[in-house]
Parts: C-alpha cells; structure tokens; sequence
C-alpha cells in the first residue's frame, strides 16, 4: 500500500461519511443534528467557519492555478447556491442573493472549462 493508496482510500472514506451524513439530513434532520452534535443557535459561528473554508479552498485553487481543479470547485459552489436558492424560493423566502452566487460560479465553471477546452487544441 502506497501513501498515494492510503490518501485515496481515506479520501473514499470521507465521500461515504459525508454522503451519509447529506442523506441523513435529508431524511431525517433532527436526528441529523444530534448525530452531527450541531445546535440552531449556533448557525451563525458554524457559517461563519464554512465560508472561511471555502474562502481558504478558493484561495488554494487559485494558487494551485489549475483549470481542472478550479472548475470542480466552482462546480460545487454552484450545487450549493442553487440548492440554497431553491430551498429558500420554494418556501417564499427571498433568494435571489443565492441563485446569484449559483450563477456567478457557473460562470467561472464555464471560463475555466472553456480555457481547458482551448488548451487542449
């Protein structure tokens, strides 16, 4: 077993466990957040972290300068824009904040994708 193994394969581990944890909120959100140990009232400092998080990720694909890498990620934030957007829209709740980020991301999903496509010729 290589360390390049081992880091896939713990990699494959994290998918499971976050898959599973996306579907059990899915399916069941209060047993959800007490499996996760999140509490409401703390929404706003766990937000705060995940933005951090994805603001470190922005910044470690744009360093890396990969195409690839850059569009996977923007790829994600848009799912997650979007979702939000849909989640909240669907409840009358204001969302246009959300589906603009989704958008935006898609933006950059296609530039990068774009600028692969003209890179591969």
């Amino acid at each position: 077993m290589t360390l390049e193994w081992s880091a896939i394969a713990l990699s494959d581990v994290g998918v499971v466990v976050t898959g599973g944890l996306a579907f059990l909120f899915l399916v069941d959100p209060d047993v959800a957040m007490k499996q996760t140990t999140h509490l409401s009232e703390k929404l706003p400092q766990v937000m705060t972290g995940r933005y951090a998080a994805f603001a470190l990720l922005t910044l470690g694909a744009t360093l890396y300068r990969d195409l690839k890498v850059i569009a996977g990620l923007f790829a994600v934030f848009a799912v997650l824009g979007f979702a939000d957007a849909w989640i909240y829209g669907s409840d009358a709740y204001p969302y246009a904040k959300h589906l603009a980020a989704g958008v935006a991301a898609s933006i950059v999903v296609m530039i990068a994708l774009l600028a692969l496509r003209r890179e591969a010729k």
